[in-house]
């Protein structure tokens, strides 16, 4: 990796650790420079301004922590209804990337940045609505090998479990524990379970 190179994705990945802890519009280029050691310079080198940053941070860093977290592990042949869960169950209880007192960085972006900036909320829609139609392709091929029922509207389905999944996040924000999670967790086994 070039100089150059290595320079930015050092300012994406230091810059993002310190707006999943502290938020986008509270994070100053000042603090950026200060945790990356970067020139103001430097920076300017590689972002015109913070916004091109923040879009940088989604598109190089948060797409394919998506691509990996969320997406990969709905893409495979198992039972849509104990694949989707536990993709649920890894997201909230399990993985050590997503920290229960920051939230979702896609859900802290969104309810930031999307009302603000039209560029962050394409950005975003994109990578959400890739979670939801690969999640609603898992139940359309749940459905046709008779796992789940024909009647089941696979997009209200992937909608439905991707907006508790964020909601669920927040409550546990709020009160920094995952315990919140467990509740929602069992509740959305039953939900699940109804599908087929």
């Amino acid at each position: 990796m070039k100089k150059a190179e290595g320079t930015r994705l050092n300012i994406l990945q230091k810059a993002f650790a310190l707006i999943y802890e502290k938020g986008y519009q509270t994070t100053s280029i000042d603090d950026i420079l200060a945790t990356t050691q970067v020139t103001k310079g430097a920076f300017y080198y590689h972002f015109k301004n913070k916004d091109e940053m923040g879009i940088a941070i989604i598109n190089e860093l948060l797409k394919p922590i998506l691509a990996s977290s969320f997406i990969a592990p709905l893409q495979n042949d198992k039972n849509p209804v104990d694949t989707i869960y536990n993709l649920i169950h890894y997201l909230l209880i399990e993985d050590e990337f997503l920290q229960v007192q920051h939230g979702c960085p896609v859900a802290n972006f969104t309810q930031e940045m999307a009302s603000w900036n039209k560029d962050f909320s394409h950005a975003l829609n994109e990578i959400t609505q890739q979670w939801v139609k690969t999640m609603a392709a898992v139940i359309v091929k749940g459905k046709e090998k008779g796992q789940i029922r024909d009647d089941i509207n696979a997009r209200q389905v992937a909608m439905f479990v991707a907006s508790g999944y964020w909601g669920i996040r927040n409550f546990a924000k709020l009160e920094n524990d995952k315990k919140v999670y467990l509740s929602y967790l069992k509740e959305l086994k039953r939900y699940l379970n109804t599908l087929k």
